[in-house]
């Protein structure tokens, strides 16, 4: 039997080998549940973390002019509100100054009132400036994070020294003290708590497209902050959008993990390959795509295999061309070279047998001269033209002997133009076959893409219709021997249809049970589907 879960992201459904069943129906169970994330299915055969899609830069695209898209109306209001926030301002400024400024002459040691009162002034100044700066910063869509802080602690600063200058002298505090120190820092927290919310107005006003970073709930923190920590740091280390999706992810792997322990007794005793899940949860890889790990793992690998018995097969068919063309080169060239030689013997045997005619000839002559001829002159002269003759025979012959070499070179460079030739053709025949080879190879990738994609195809409707027959055998409170039956006729619609296609040996196998009982499993089914039994979707 199998643990399987099909991912709704993932290529293909992962399988687990077990020899138990409980896990089966608790797989399919969390299965049927949508995943929380979906666009991080990419990361399973990547190995890489996914990297979260950002905004768009505010900077790629023109931005509305600030407040181009208010009513007369809204701008009236927010004219109105700016001018209330300025009065607000001096209203706190004339009273900080007053009361921060005798303060720092009688207690804080400032020697002169006037001293006093410029470091009030520069305190305040200060204040707006920072204030100033930060709004602007933000309008600009380029804000200072940091700005914020010491606006926030010079303005905890004038707080308190407003509080302090109405601290009473004596030490002898009454009601009426403790409410005047909160009076006196009334309006610059109520001035700071106006400049805040304006802010946040502006950030939403000139920055909308900025999505808001997902955010762990303070109820979560304060009832579970163990759970909640690892939650969170899940949730920032690998970019899941939501909270909904962390806590859906979270309760997947909880379900996952008690699951394990029901069937196995307890996590340890489990495969490994059932144990992935828990161990990819601090990747933040859901119990589908973890389970999905081993297959794809094994997909690459038996894509590599066939990849390369794919070259072995072209390579071997390669050389077999090749063996081919070399052979029958061979047979041309061997053709050319007795075709050369047959002209060379040719020629040198003409050139020989006319050179010994003359030669005979030359030497008859000689013969009857010198038989005729009695005077010693004319035999004399006669005697040196026949040797004349007789040289000019053997330059013949000579050149006879030339021209035979001449066609031996030229038998020679036959044979080096042969074999140019050769070498040309098994350069152009070893260039085709590789791009044969490319070819057929980028034909087999896409063969193999079609095919597991029909498999995978194949196998979630399968999932999703064993999905469906176990809801509704969970709705119809169907006994675990129902259950049972239902599946075997289920697995006997998956054989073809027909019980003699599903072998007993295969259900004694998958649900762990005697040949007999598996024999009455089938037999059980096999009325259920005559009394029209078929599970939905099929």
């Amino acid at each position: 039997m199998t643990i399987a879960a099909t991912p709704p992201t993932a290529a293909t459904a992962p399988t687990v080998p077990t020899t138990r069943t409980g896990v089966t129906e608790t797989h399919d169970r969390i299965s049927a549940t949508p995943a929380a994330n979906p666009e991080r299915s990419d990361r399973i055969s990547a190995a890489p973390a996914a990297v979260p899609q950002t905004p768009t830069d505010a900077s790629a695209a023109p931005r509305p002019r600030f407040g181009s898209t208010l009513t007369d109306s809204q701008r009236m209001v927010a004219g109105t509100i700016v001018a209330l926030a300025v009065l607000l301002a001096g209203i706190g400024l004339y009273l900080s100054f007053e009361h921060v400024a005798a303060f720092a002459h009688d207690r804080l040691g400032f020697l002169t009132l006037a001293k006093a009162q410029l470091f009030t002034v520069g305190v305040d100044v200060g204040i707006l400036v920072l204030i100033a700066i930060d709004l602007l910063m933000e309008w600009l869509s380029r804000p200072i994070r940091w700005g914020r802080l010491p606006v926030w602690l010079l303005t905890g600063a004038t707080i308190v020294l407003n509080a302090a200058s109405a601290a009473p002298e004596d030490g002898a505090w009454t009601v009426t003290d403790y409410v005047a120190t909160f009076a006196h820092g009334v309006v610059p927290l109520l001035f700071i708590t106006v400049v805040e919310i304006g802010r946040s107005a502006i950030h939403r006003a000139v920055r909308p497209h900025v999505q808001v970073t997902a955010k762990v709930p303070l109820s979560r923190w304060l009832l579970a902050p163990g759970p909640t920590f690892a939650m969170w740091r899940r949730m920032k280390l690998w970019a899941l959008d939501t909270y909904d999706a962390a806590v859906d992810l979270h309760k997947r792997h909880t379900v996952y993990r008690v699951m394990l322990k029901r069937e196995y007794g307890s996590v340890r005793n489990a495969p490994a390959d059932a144990k992935l899940p828990l161990l990819m949860a601090a990747y933040g890889l859901s119990v589908e795509e973890a389970l999905a790990l081993p297959l794809e793992a094994e997909k690459r690998a038996q894509a590599l295999r066939d990849a390369e018995e794919d070259a072995r097969a072209a390579e071997a068919e390669r050389d077999a061309e090749r063996a081919k063309k070399a052979e029958i080169a061979a047979i041309r060239r061997a053709g050319e070279i007795r075709a050369a030689e047959a002209e060379v013997a040719a020629t040198t045997s003409s050139a020989e047998v006319l050179a010994a005619a003359q030669l005979a000839a030359a030497e008859r002559a000689a013969n009857a001269e010198t038989e005729a001829i009695e005077s010693a002159g004319i035999a004399e002269a006669k005697a040196r033209e026949a040797a004349a003759a007789l040289r000019a025979a053997e330059d013949r012959k000579r050149a006879a002997e030339i021209d035979q070499d001449a066609a031996e070179t030229e038998r020679t460079a036959a044979e080096t133009r042969a074999r140019a030739a050769e070498a040309e053709a098994r350069e152009e025949a070893a260039r085709a076959a590789t791009e044969r080879a490319r070819l057929e190879a980028v034909e087999a990738e896409r063969r193999a893409a079609e095919t597991a994609q029909a498999a995978a195809e194949a196998r979630a409707r399968a999932a999703e219709a064993e999905r469906r027959a176990v809801e509704a055998e969970d709705v119809a409170r169907l006994s675990p021997k129902e259950r049972t039956q239902r599946k075997v006729a289920r697995m006997i619609l998956a054989a073809g249809g027909q019980p003699e296609h599903l072998p007993i040996s295969d259900v004694a196998e998958a649900f762990g049970v005697s040949v007999s009982t598996a024999s009455e499993y089938r037999a059980a089914a096999t009325q259920l589907l005559a009394e029209g039994y078929r599970p939905e979707g099929t």
